[in-house]
């Protein structure tokens, strides 16, 4: 499985964070990573590529209306989070996507900046 960067959510991302949409969390991601029925009601009211634009990696090797394409989530359909993309970070410096990993870090620190702003 080959995963790569998705351009599209790391635009969406910048931009909720230049909102101000964003957690300042500390904390463990598993407890603000929405769940299977989140993503599912989610996905109940909004269309396959909303979705993705909350995920900073693509599997392109699965169909674009596949909830699987969509890998390393950062954020709960509402709000960016730190604790999300630093998950989103750390795993993707461990399956070594490189790509993935420096956008989530420019992500993180844009966040910081803001907070600290």
């Amino acid at each position: 499985m080959s995963i790569e960067l998705n351009p599209a959510a790391v635009k969406f991302a910048q931009r909720l964070i230049e909102e101000g949409k964003l957690k300042n969390d500390e904390g463990h991601w598993g407890q603000h990573n929405p769940n299977t029925k989140v993503e599912n009601d989610y996905l109940d009211q909004h269309e396959i590529a909303e979705y993705g634009q909350w995920h900073l990696g693509l599997d392109m090797s699965k169909g674009e209306d596949i909830k699987g394409r969509y890998h390393f989530p950062y954020g709960d359909f509402q709000t960016v989070h730190r604790d999300g993309l630093i998950a989103a970070k750390e795993r993707a410096a461990q399956q070594g996507y490189k790509d993935i990993e420096k956008a989530a870090d420019e992500l993180l620190q844009q966040l910081e900046k803001q907070v600290a702003s």
